[in-house]
């Protein structure tokens, strides 16, 4: 367990030192410039980065007042608001993105053999699918079709 808190807060470390930018900022910056038109709704970003909803408004209001990213309504859906890189997240997104790189082999690569590696790597992919898989939420049923399938409560009196 001690690895998982250890390795991000390392790599975290190294871009506050070397471009400002904290470990959260970082994946924010990633994801919206991988998506498309460099841009998710709000929700998304959230569950791309693990964060609460609230948390995720505040990573990207203080990102806005530094001009890395803005959030707007989203043209289909009223409620919802988009998070959207801009020109300076995209530049900030590609310094950082060397020294990313280099923390990464630092922290973790420098210390694994080529073999070792690759076991990792098909270990904690083994272990992603796996738990990806187990928390995949269940299809939603109509609630006709759930009172047809669900069990009728059984009273104690019922069952004696």
């Amino acid at each position: 367990m001690r690895l998982v808190i250890t390795v991000p807060r390392a790599m975290s470390a190294d871009l506050e030192r070397s471009r400002g930018l904290t470990g959260t900022e970082y994946l924010v910056l990633m994801h919206l410039s991988e998506a498309p038109q460099r841009q998710l709704r709000m929700s998304e970003l959230a569950e791309r980065t693990a964060l609460s909803a609230s948390r995720i408004t505040r990573v990207v209001d203080l990102m806005g007042g530094r001009g890395l990213v803005i959030r707007h309504p989203c043209p289909d859906d009223g409620r919802s608001m988009l998070a959207m890189l801009t020109r300076e997240g995209l530049q900030t997104l590609r310094k950082a993105y060397p020294e990313h790189l280099r923390s990464v082999r630092r922290n973790v690569f420098d210390h694994l053999s080529a073999d070792e590696t690759a076991s990792v790597g098909e270990i904690l992919s083994r272990l992603a699918d796996a738990v990806d898989a187990a928390n995949r939420p269940l299809p939603r049923q109509s609630s006709k079709r759930q009172s047809e399938t669900a069990p009728s409560p059984v009273t104690r009196a019922e069952q004696h």
